[in-house]
């Protein structure tokens, strides 16, 4: 049986990952500042974006990210694991992401994109932080 803690934990790397995509999908991307760890790193390679340290990155999306009209991030089978140490608590997480991007207006196409979101958390004295974030590709098409 789960402790309340460990409920806790799940719940609040959970939230992150909603946090996450309502970040991006408002294009609030100072909003990220309260999921990631300074020094994160993150992939986005696999769905022809960057990879890098999380200020490098955050710079790109606000840079890429506008250029679509309309996009969004739904969430699935989110699968969170967390380990206790002594010299701090980390997590992992692997969660399905349906991402559905319009590209070049209303008669443009739609970019479908099914990934996979390979995460790594760590304990701060702000609470849970992810540390590390990598796509894995599932699929992809152009509509």
């Amino acid at each position: 049986m789960l402790s309340l803690e460990e409920i806790s934990d799940r719940l609040e790397i959970q939230q992150l990952l909603i946090d996450y995509s309502t970040a991006i999908d408002r294009k609030r991307f100072d909003d990220l500042d309260a999921v990631f760890t300074p020094d994160a790193y993150i992939d986005y390679r696999v769905t022809g974006g960057v990879d890098g340290r999380f200020p490098e990155v955050k710079a790109w999306l606000k840079e890429v990210l506008p250029n679509f009209p309309a996009y969004y991030h739904m969430l699935g089978n989110v699968d969170v694991r967390i380990s206790r140490d002594p010299a701090g608590d980390t997590a992992t997480s692997r969660a399905i992401c349906f991402n559905p991007m319009g590209m070049g207006g209303d008669s443009g196409q739609i970019y479908f994109v099914g990934i996979w979101y390979v995460d790594e958390f760590v304990r701060t004295e702000q609470g849970w932080r992810m540390s590390k974030r990598v796509e894995e590709k599932c699929f992809d098409k152009l509509v």
